[in-house]
């Protein structure tokens, strides 16, 4: 009995629930193309890094807006093709909070430090603060409400270099704004989705909108554009961090 287990031990582990069978390949095909998709914003995440350290802070955030179109198309499509039961081997989630740590706060941080808004040190000391801070909230599990809004400022951290790139601050308010909102990762405050929250859906997505074809233009304008896109820029964070502020949240942190 030993040796012949042995030599084929193959259909006992397929039979096993902890080894089902593998799907075809033509099944198996579509869910690797999305990971695919997934993992490639951490390419874009490397290119926008090599962009910052060379000084051209707009390229990095292009390459940023590329791997958050992608962030965008992986969920949806991910949904539709049940991906975990095609390749259940490969764990979607993590690898989408692996990439979402590296386009939304690392790189971010490293933008920040080559930036030059600030004394170096100072810029290394607060790019700490964010990725350190960042990561105990991406471990927290309470990082969503039940009705999906974020608990806590939700570590979107490419958006606030964006905007100190765009309307720069003097260091010491810089810093204090970049600390509190460290902190904000755990104050019993929310934030909308902007997809998954039904409330005021279809005006947020109009803002959204407006938030995108604004940064586009702020990006090919080498992040120094003209104060209608600026107002634009405004009028979008003010709706987005104001909906938060209105709206209680269910639970605390």
């Amino acid at each position: 009995m030993g040796l012949g287990a042995a030599r084929n031990p193959e259909p006992i582990l397929a039979q096993s629930p902890m080894n089902p069978q593998p799907r075809p390949l033509k099944e198996r095909l579509p869910a690797y193309a999305v990971h695919a998709l997934t993992a490639s914003g951490a390419a874009f995440a490397l290119l926008s890094l090599i962009a910052a350290f060379q000084g051209d802070p707009a390229e990095a955030f292009f390459w940023l807006g590329v791997a958050l179109i992608a962030d965008g198309l992986d969920g949806p499509l991910a949904r539709k093709i049940n991906i975990a039961e095609r390749v259940p081997a490969v764990n979607g989630e993590t690898l989408d909070l692996v990439v979402d740590f590296t386009t939304y706060v690392f790189v971010p941080a490293a933008i920040l430090i080559a930036s030059g808004l600030a004394p170096f040190p100072l810029l290394v000391f607060l790019g700490c603060v964010i990725v350190a801070s960042a990561a105990v909230y991406f471990a927290d599990t309470r990082m969503k409400t039940e009705d999906n809004w974020f608990a806590g400022f939700p570590a979107v951290w490419n958006l606030v270099v964006f905007y100190l790139l765009i309307f720069p601050l003097p260091p010491v308010i810089m810093a204090a704004l970049v600390i509190v909102t460290a902190v904000a990762q755990a104050f019993p405050v929310v934030f909308v989705h902007p997809i998954r929250v039904k409330a005021f859906r279809p005006l947020t997505i109009v803002m959204l909108v407006v938030w995108a074809v604004a940064a586009c233009f702020a990006i090919f304008d080498d992040l120094n554009p003209g104060a209608i896109t600026q107002a634009a820029l405004l009028v979008a964070l003010v709706y987005f961090v104001g909906l938060g502020i209105l709206r209680r949240p269910k639970s605390a942190k």
